[in-house]
């Protein structure tokens, strides 16, 4: 439903009574000073998008959203912009006047309140084992505000010592993530919407909303009933036509039930295992405007698979493709659980059909804008990008521990933005590097608590709590506490600031957000969505005054290319 948006986050959040004042505070406002939001010259842009002249409401006619997994702020920028720099690593030297972030100060570094203190991991150290990133040991690891659980809560049951959850990288090993922050724009205060894993945030940056739950299993979803024995992905998709929101919270992982591959690979023969979602999506709002859009994943497709060549593409050997990351182990390119408009049947492609050409990538075909990631390089190549892509790695690439690593992301995230930099589309586009969840790795700050949540899996404030007012339950959709555990956002574009550090409060629905102010004129998804109420990436942005200095770095090392890379550089407000 189309509404004015008269409430932002900023104002919106109230704070969590037993959450520290102290964190809180810091979450809600500015580490430092920065300008005011600043607004594009004129509305009504025109240009192309996926080959169709449209209105914006900014210079942005093309949105590149990098989903990736499972980091803290704190473990990938907790030092930023100070680098240790030891022999034999790719250095990094912060540029004069290189704003602070809101990381991981002298106090924090050396008397954590935690039962270790944060310790450095170098490139050698990449791959890693898996924490613990639920729910409910989220916000355990919270302690009622005081930070000092992660060790007890979070940490891996696979990882043999438990003290590594506290620990981070630096710009020696999250060497492009850096430079990207150093060119570009990040903000030091950006959560995911809720607490908990993969599925919830896939869901939330394409909602902003996990209540729907048509059904699903009690293990990843409250208030839903099971979902039928047929074999998921067997029941075909309906384009256009998004069912009505079900009872259901989903608060953890499990497969959609509008995906083939939850029987194929992950062996889930009967869909009662598998969630359906109900309520709309950005996807469906999209289509109902006729903008090009799609989700672009690694492996979706079967490995022989050709774009632009339909026939290549054998059904049979979808999600079937693998690679080996840096330390030689073997994994699926394809996760189920990571593909949030499979659990919409009016925004699935169950069975993986590819698109019918490159041509119509973006467009409603029997690929119902559900794609392999050989698909959006091949359109991008061809002169159609769409107006809004969300890109998945592979699984080794995605940077989520315990299959992949930071080294593996760093080769997809530079190959990917080098490539769209020498596009002639890269005048009109944005990339935002944004993340599912934390995996539960150690980050210091709190943020405000404005979705109150009362079940048992909540232990925010208490026992089955997470706040104790339930008027703050939105629109009484309980399992949905938060926003949750910080994690780093970045935008990188000719439109972004410049050497800049935003500390505006923004959750993963701020993306579906941009995408409702940019191309649907403020249009919201409804049923409870933090769209509506979400902090804007306005001020990632300088739209008044862009500046097109195109930075590409060495895939391997994360440094500027000579002779590509900027050799100097001014911080423009």
């Amino acid at each position: 439903m189309a509404r004015k948006r008269v409430v932002s986050l900023l104002l919106a959040g109230l704070a969590l009574v037993a959450v520290s004042a102290v964190a809180v505070a810091q979450a809600s406002s500015s580490g430092h000073s920065r300008p005011s939001v600043p607004q594009p010259p004129t509305n009504g842009y025109q240009g192309g998008s996926g080959g169709a002249k449209l209105a914006t409401a900014t210079p942005i006619k093309h949105l590149v959203v990098i989903f990736d997994e499972n980091i803290s702020f704190d473990h990938y920028f907790g030092t930023y912009p100070y680098a240790t720099n030891p022999s034999g690593e790719p250095p990094f030297h912060a540029a004069p006047g290189t704003p602070r972030v809101n990381g991981l100060s002298p106090a924090l570094l050396t008397h954590n309140p935690n039962t270790a203190n944060p310790a450095r991991l170098d490139r050698s150290q990449a791959v890693t084992c898996d924490q613990n990133h639920g729910y409910t040991a989220e916000q355990s690891a919270y302690d009622h505000g005081l930070m000092d659980k992660f060790v007890q809560d979070t940490a891996g049951s696979g990882c043999t010592d438990k003290s590594i959850v506290m620990d981070y990288y630096d710009g020696n090993t999250v060497t492009a993530l850096w430079n990207y922050a150093q060119h570009y724009s990040l903000n030091d205060n950006s959560y995911s919407e809720t607490f908990g894993p993969s599925t919830p945030g896939a869901i939330n940056v394409i909602s902003g909303n996990t209540f729907g739950v048509i059904c699903g299993p009690a293990s990843s979803t409250i208030n839903a009933p099971t979902c039928p024995t047929t074999a998921p992905g067997s029941t075909p998709a309906d384009p256009a036509s998004p069912q009505p929101q079900g009872p259901g919270t989903n608060y953890s992982d499990s497969d959609p039930y509008y995906d083939v591959c939850s029987d194929t690979e992950d062996g889930n023969t009967a869909g009662a295992t598998t969630i359906q979602m109900g309520g709309k999506n950005i996807g469906d709002l999209l289509d109902e405007a006729g903008i090009t859009w799609g989700w672009f994943q690694g492996g979706f497709a079967s490995p022989n698979y050709v774009s632009g060549k339909p026939s290549t593409d054998d059904l049979s050997k979808v999600c079937t493709g693998t690679h080996d990351n840096v330390a030689g182990a073997s994994a699926t390119d394809y996760s189920v659980h990571h593909e949030p408009f499979q659990y919409y049947a009016s925004t699935a492609n169950p069975t993986h059909l590819p698109p019918t050409s490159i041509a119509a990538i973006g467009h409603q075909d029997q690929a119902n804008h559900q794609y392999d990631i050989k698909d959006f390089f091949a359109a991008a190549d061809a002169g159609n990008l769409p107006a809004v892509s969300y890109l998945k790695a592979p699984e080794y690439q995605d940077g989520h521990a315990g299959y992949s690593d930071p080294i593996d992301e760093q080769t997809w995230l530079v190959n990917t933005i080098n490539q769209l930099e020498s596009l002639p589309s890269w005048s009109s586009t944005a990339v935002v590097i944004a993340y599912d969840d934390s995996d539960g790795w150690y980050d210091h700050q709190a943020g405000p608590v404005i979705n109150q949540s009362q079940t048992s899996l909540d232990t925010l404030s208490g026992a089955g709590q997470c706040g104790a007012n339930a008027a703050d339950v939105p629109s009484g959709q309980q399992g949905r506490c938060g926003p949750g555990m910080r994690q780093p956002l970045l935008v990188v574009s000719p439109f972004a600031r410049r050497n800049y550090v935003d500390s505006a409060l923004t959750t993963q629905a701020s993306v579906v957000r941009f995408v409702e102010d940019n191309w649907l004129g403020g249009e919201s998804i409804g049923g409870g969505s933090d769209d509506a109420t979400a902090g804007t990436l306005d001020g990632m942005f300088q739209f008044r005054s862009p500046s097109d200095p195109r930075l590409f770095l060495n895939p391997s090392s994360g440094e500027p290319v000579s002779g590509h890379g900027w050799s100097s550089f001014s911080r423009k407000p």
